[in-house]
């Protein structure tokens, strides 16, 4: 029996969706990936600064970590996240439920990077990186790295991204897609950042602005934990898999 709980996406039985992408694959080769087809980005935001020299205990730099790695930092407006937070990171899977217009899009991601490194003999960077899954709605990879310049003490948020729309989107889905989806793209870049910078500068503050713990369906946590359900969203379109082929894309929460 489903409970309340497998429920926390509308009326989506959000953690049946994601057992599912332990089999599913990434949906595109690197060697695709080349402009004009594609949407390259890289968005840099200051965050924070610190003395020069290694991340500060407590600082700027540690304390958007701690955010990234929890995906704290994505506007649940435009996208939300289910995920185990007992895995490792490396490898983790995640289910993103992509919020558009009245519509809501069940897509998985797979993290396929940790980024642990400095470079250049000045940049200490942490960070992820996830890869869309077979049904996703886009093709691509987006990486989240929190940058420390050790000579400067500037702190930055770094999300590099290399994109397209899924090419088996249906007719309609593909339509908004062209006519809203770079727009919508470039808003959850800017919002990131404006989450990120916000959360830090509180947490620097020995402000929560987060509740705790997060919103759990079973042993899965929804990021971020500002997360709330509303009743309309039950009313919205629900879209699993939109990238998939017609006839393995449903509206409705699978039997």
């Amino acid at each position: 029996m489903t409970s309340l709980g497998d429920w926390i996406f509308g009326r989506l039985d959000a953690v049946r969706v994601w057992r599912r992408l332990a089999d599913a694959g990434v949906n595109y080769s690197v060697d695709e990936v080349r402009r004009p087809s594609w949407n390259i980005d890289v968005h840099r935001t200051a965050i924070g600064k610190e003395r020069p020299g290694p991340p500060e205990s407590g600082g700027p730099w540690e304390q958007a970590c701690r955010l990234v790695r929890a995906y704290e930092f994505s506007p649940p407006e435009i996208v939300r996240a289910l995920y185990d937070p007992a895995a490792p990171l490396l490898g983790r899977d995640m289910l993103l439920e992509a919020r558009f217009h009245g519509m809501l899009f069940y897509c998985g991601v797979r993290v396929t990077k940790v980024v642990d490194e400095t470079r250049d003999e000045t940049d200490r960077v942490w960070g992820w990186a996830y890869e869309t899954l077979q049904g996703h709605l886009e093709r691509g990879q987006v990486t989240y790295e929190v940058v420390k310049r050790q000579d400067s003490g500037e702190v930055l948020f770094v999300v590099s991204c290399h994109s397209q729309g899924a090419p088996t989107l249906d007719r309609i889905t593909l339509l908004g897609w062209r006519v809203f989806g770079r727009r919508t793209q470039l808003r959850f870049y800017r919002r990131c950042a404006e989450r990120l910078r916000r959360f830090v500068e509180a947490a620097l503050r020995g402000e929560h602005p987060l509740p705790s713990p997060p919103s759990a369906a079973g042993h899965l946590v929804c990021a971020p934990s500002d997360t709330r359900m509303h009743r309309l969203d039950a009313l919205a379109i629900h879209r699993v898999a939109p990238g998939c082929s017609p006839s393995s894309s449903t509206g409705r929460a699978p039997k």
